[in-house]
Order: C-alpha cells, then structure tokens, then sequence
C-alpha cells in the first residue's frame, strides 16, 4: 500500500458519516481560505507574490511527493483559494471563514461522527483533510475495501 492510501484511509476512518463529509466539504476551504486570506497581507514581492502562494507550492510540493495526480487535482481548487483569497480587503474577513470553517468541523464530529478529529491524533491530517476531499470528488485513489458502505451511515 502506498504511503498516500494508508494516509487517505486513516483519515477516511475518521470520516464515514455522510453528515460530516458534507460538513468538511464546507469547512475545509473556509479554512484554507482563512489562512490564505491572512498570507496574503503578507507581500515578498512587488509584483504581487505573497506569502500565500509560497504556502500553496509549498502543500503542492508535499502531495506531490504522496501522488502526482492528486497533486495536479489539487491545482484547481487550491488556486481558486489563492485567488479568491485576494478579494477580501480585511484579514477579518479570513478569520471569520477560519473560525467558521473550524465550527463546520466541530459539529460534523460531534454530531455525525461522534469522534474526534483526525489531526489530533496525526498532526499530517492537517494536509491530508484538502487531498482527501479531493479523492473523494475525482476518485484517483482507490478508497479502502468495504469503506464505501460505511460512507452513507449516520449516527
């Protein structure tokens, strides 16, 4: 098994309930949205290159280094993130989407999952929560054996 499955399926294990799938579909771009949105104060450049996209390159780099598709997957969303993360003229408007994004996680564990989450258990779930999503839109890894049942239980 390669390291990105075992990595998708530790996650995915924290992750059956169809609620809290829908939840982290919501809260997971707030929340990279949020810290984009506060990256972007953050200028390298006069030609507009801030600390934002060094961040993207820089998770891009890491899951390519898991799967390269998933990473060339990862372009799309992570780049309409980066752009839409340049509209807001307030950090303000960052941290409400990342608290936001974080109330969406909380409650999807909490009231769907009944369990905590993922990253604290394995700090590289942090990362792997975007990748995932992902994967689970395209299906370029293959999910664990019987997990797909699973996926439409709720608590």
């Amino acid at each position: 098994m390669k390291r990105v499955d075992a990595l998708l399926a530790d996650y995915g294990s924290y992750h059956r309930a169809r609620g809290n799938l829908i939840c982290h579909s919501f809260g997971i771009p707030l929340i990279v949205f949020g810290i984009l949105t506060f990256l972007q104060r953050v200028s390298l450049s006069r030609s507009g290159w801030t600390a934002a996209e060094v961040v993207a390159a820089a998770a891009l780099l890491f899951y390519a280094a898991l799967d390269v598709p998933l990473a060339l997957a990862m372009l799309l969303p992570l780049g309409a993130l980066d752009l839409a993360s340049r509209l807001p003229g307030s950090w303000k408007a960052g941290l409400a989407a990342f608290f936001v994004g974080w109330i969406f996680q909380g409650i999807g564990h909490a009231r769907y999952e009944g369990n905590s989450p993922a990253f604290l258990r394995n700090l590289v779930h942090l990362m792997i929560g975007p990748l995932f999503l992902v994967n689970e839109l395209f299906r370029l890894r293959p999910g664990p054996a019987g997990a797909n049942p699973a996926r439409t239980a709720e608590k």
